[in-house]
């Protein structure tokens, strides 16, 4: 039985008028819903999870088996990276276990464009897509400017919302975390998101141009970060120009 009829090009369904529900009545005269066969509720929840994750454009469609090592050009570069994928898999079997200790993962690399934020959204979209898990998404810049952005309204309540966005997300992905200026107010304003974050025990990722003991921020953020996560050092080598023209000569061939 097909679940619903088209008009025009809106697809509505007979059972639940898109609401996700249906209502019945039992033995009894009592009303009780259920969740519609069409899927249409669920798919609506998934919406509104990528929606929430706000993943950039260029990383909205990444998986993870679109990660590959042939951009890298080094063989100790191969090496790490096969290690890391390795790692991927393992932390994605036993995912539950790691979710309940609050466990995430700190991606770090000198080298800018060694390809740290593409696994890190590869991940996240795996985890909403496959495992139906909540995951946001920030620059550290952007976490910082939409927090300024708040004071323009002299509001406290809208700063409380997004704070409560970040801390309350079961998974965040803060990406470039060290890059902006480590200002006491800033490294006030991170402690605030990693503090609560640590300890209600809510899993985080990072990806980051400095190793923990280079990070600028005190031992408060530090001494949490490397507590609750997996430190994963990635190539020293950037990925970024080798895959352009990579890519372009494959497309010039083409």
């Amino acid at each position: 039985m097909k679940n619903s009829e088209e008009y025009g090009t809106i697809s509505v369904c007979p059972l639940c008028n898109n609401d996700g529900w249906v209502f019945y009545r039992d033995e009894k005269g009592y009303e009780y819903a259920k969740e519609c066969e069409c899927g249409i509720r669920q798919r609506m929840i998934q919406r509104n999870k990528l929606k929430f994750a706000a993943i950039p454009v260029n990383y909205a469609d990444v998986k993870l088996k679109d990660m590959t090592m042939r951009y890298y050009q080094k063989s100790e570069s191969k090496s790490t990276f096969r290690s890391i994928a390795d790692f991927i898999k393992i932390y994605l079997e036993y995912l539950d276990k790691y979710v309940d200790a609050g466990k995430g993962i700190y991606f770090w690399s000198s080298t800018k464009g060694s390809g740290k934020t593409m696994l890190a959204t590869a991940l996240a979209n795996e985890l909403i897509n496959k495992h139906k898990r909540s995951v946001k998404f920030a620059t550290s810049l952007d976490i910082l400017d939409e927090i300024r952005a708040t004071y323009d309204s002299h509001s406290e309540d809208r700063e409380s919302k997004l704070l409560n966005d970040l801390v309350s997300a079961e998974f965040l992905v803060i990406d470039d975390f060290g890059t902006e200026r480590a200002s006491d107010w800033a490294g006030e304003k991170f402690y605030q998101i990693v503090n609560k974050r640590y300890m209600n025990k809510k899993v985080t990722f990072y990806t980051s141009n400095f190793d923990l003991k280079t990070l600028k921020y005190d031992d408060r953020i530090q001494s949490r970060i490397r507590e609750r996560s997996f430190i994963v050092h990635f190539p020293e080598e950037s990925v970024r120009e080798v895959k352009a023209k990579q890519e372009n000569g494959i497309e010039h061939a083409e």
